[in-house]
């Protein structure tokens, strides 16, 4: 079904990804990976930002304090609130990039990576502490995606998008364990990507290929389905004052006659509550 969608930010993003509140400024951030921008958005006032990156740019989350957390191509990095850079952890691999990433309950950053020709098992899952500590997760990923926690911070759901399910798994606060399916998406439907876990626990995943966001709830059942205009959808956060509107960000890259929309930054209005979620501790 429709949700009633609105554009929030009309834009081109070649890959537009990673929407994420953040509570302290009352902004959503996202982001276009392959155009390396990193935006902002206030819709309270409608105000706009766009930083440009060195290097693609996969995913970025606020940080404890200010500044932010970043997702790149050579690693993860910190932007400190003066804007100065430094690397948290420097691992350049050629071929590889940093894509999606999420924010633990307990302050860690779960950053994930793939390969340009998106090579079986040549991405990973990390999880980096502010220390810079690095502990692998997963090694054999080929395009490591939407990542979330239950409300309780007891259940990790995760997307390795070829695999076309959502798994879960059980969480210790550090470390994850007893993987199995969630969901799965049937053929034809699209492909998994970002996620985000709302405060019923049920799970919203965006759809490459598929043109929607579905919702399922916490025993897998998909009770909802938001049909969105143009096929590349990305990924999918809460967001505003109440945490009551589902943003959500397209792409255009690979698509030879693109939607109008195709490329924007998308909310869906009082589609649900969301949880706040915490922001790196480093």
């Amino acid at each position: 079904m429709s949700g009633g969608y609105e554009v929030a930010v009309r834009a081109a993003a070649q890959l537009g990804e990673g929407p994420t509140w953040d509570p302290a400024t009352g902004r959503l951030i996202w982001l276009d990976i392959l155009g390396m921008r990193v935006h902002t958005y206030d819709p309270a006032t409608g105000r706009r930002t766009v930083r440009t990156t060195e290097q693609h740019v996969g995913a970025v989350k606020p940080r404890e304090g200010g500044g932010l957390v970043l997702n790149l191509r050579d690693g993860v990095g910190l932007l400190d609130p003066d804007d100065t850079f430094r690397w948290l952890h420097h691992e350049p691999v050629p071929g590889r990039r940093g894509n999606d990433a999420a924010v633990a309950p307990d302050g860690s950053l779960w950053a994930g990576t793939m390969r340009y020709d998106e090579t079986p098992g040549g991405g990973t899952l990390t999880r980096l502490t502010g220390d810079g500590t690095a502990d692998p997760v997963l090694s054999d990923v080929t395009v490591s995606n939407g990542t979330g926690w239950s409300p309780d911070g007891r259940l990790m759901y995760y997307v390795d998008t070829p695999t076309r399910r959502v798994d879960v798994f059980d969480h210790d606060g550090e470390r994850v364990h007893d993987r199995r399916p969630f969901a799965e998406i049937e053929q034809g439907a699209g492909f998994p990507d970002g996620l985000t876990v709302d405060a019923d626990g049920c799970v919203w995943v965006a759809l490459w290929d598929g043109g929607a966001v579905r919702r399922y709830t916490p025993s897998g059942e998909l009770d909802r389905v938001i049909g969105l205009p143009t096929p590349r959808t990305t990924a999918c956060a809460f967001g505003g004052a109440g945490l009551t509107d589902l943003y959500v960000t397209t792409a255009r890259t690979g698509l030879s006659a693109p939607h109008p929309v195709a490329g924007s930054l998308l909310v869906v209005p009082g589609a649900g509550q969301g949880v706040a979620q915490p922001a790196f501790a480093g």
